[in-house]
């Protein structure tokens, strides 16, 4: 079923604290049974996709890394998410510092909500292109979203924690990126900052290209910069089940890699075949070889999320404020 924008926090903080691999792909199809017995009351439903990003964040910056990609079943391991991440955020000892590109997105937002009321140091960096495309498109949110400043206050006030904005384009601003990686010196950077619609991923040829090379170039630039700033960060991105097509796997999507025989009887290690269904869901097909290729020539650490729908319009975090929605 969809999960709500609560239990995707959740699922996001257990991960960067459970995930042990240097690259990992998963798709957490089994997550419905996580967190159902928590109460949830939420009146509109909204589609994010949110939920195991948050859980793969958390996992991907707290804990060791051993140089293997691990495969698991996506309800074993989201079990397992869930006991180890309970633990590690209620000892004051694990503190960390996270970077959320991204970080005003719908996605982005409660993310880095959620881990700042967990006692993490975080710090959101987006270039409001979500904000401009609604400006462009002639639209609005269903709900009212406040400027970053007002948001970032409205916690300050109602948490006593602060939150650090900055305004920068991943994609195009590389030196800006490299410098505040350097600066910050993040335990972990979660990749949020990406056109996120696959309908306006096929809008027109503008929309098109602009889908590419926003969302292509600023993975890319991200793996440079954290190798160029020589800060050993875990990079967390929001993937999606839409790489695989709807409705055409025919069955059960494995985590990770997948063992194949190929002609002639080798066997080969490899990437789940993708199968996009548009612009969007092309880059993110991209990037997962991006991932690939950094992780296996730069030794970078990569948890790479593929998710499903998840709805809702608040989380513990957002409803203490109108100004945080």
């Amino acid at each position: 079923r969809p999960h709500t924008l609560h239990e995707s926090s959740q699922i996001i903080a257990a991960s960067w604290l459970s995930s042990r691999t240097y690259a990992f792909s998963s798709s957490f199809n089994s997550l419905s049974l996580l967190h159902k017995n928590i109460p949830i009351n939420y009146y509109t439903m909204k589609f994010f996709f949110l939920l195991a990003t948050v859980t793969s964040t958390a996992t991907a910056f707290t804990t060791g890394f051993a140089p293997s990609v691990v495969t698991k079943s996506a309800s074993a391991f989201s079990f397992t998410l869930n006991a180890e991440a309970a633990a590690a955020t209620t000892n004051g000892t694990d503190k960390k510092k996270v970077i959320i590109l991204g970080g005003d997105g719908f996605c982005g937002w409660p993310t880095s909500l959620y881990l700042s009321d967990q006692g993490h140091d975080v710090v959101i960096v987006d270039n409001l292109s979500r904000r401009n495309i609604d400006t462009e498109l002639g639209c609005d949110s269903l709900t009212p979203i406040q400027s970053p400043s007002v948001r970032v206050q409205a916690w300050k006030e109602v948490s006593g924690k602060d939150i650090k904005f900055v305004n920068l384009d991943v994609a195009k601003e590389y030196d800006l990126l490299v410098q505040l990686i350097k600066e910050e010196q993040p335990d972990s950077i979660v990749h949020f900052a990406e056109q996120r619609a696959a309908p306006y991923s096929m809008k027109n040829s503008k929309c098109k290209r602009y889908t590419v090379d926003n969302n292509v170039s600023g993975s890319n630039n991200l793996c440079c910069a954290v190798i160029d700033s020589e800060v050993d960060a875990h990079i967390v991105h929001l993937g999606t089940m839409g790489v695989y097509g709807y409705g055409t796997s025919g069955g059960e999507i494995p985590e990770g890699y997948i063992d194949v025989i190929l002609p002639g009887g080798r066997e080969q290690n490899i990437l789940h075949p993708a199968y996009p269904g548009s612009v969007y869901h092309a880059t993110k097909c991209l990037d997962a070889l991006l991932w690939q290729f950094y992780q296996k020539n730069d030794n970078l650490r990569v948890t790479d999320l593929h998710q499903g729908i998840v709805w809702g319009t608040n989380t513990p975090q957002t409803i203490r404020d109108e100004r945080l929605i």
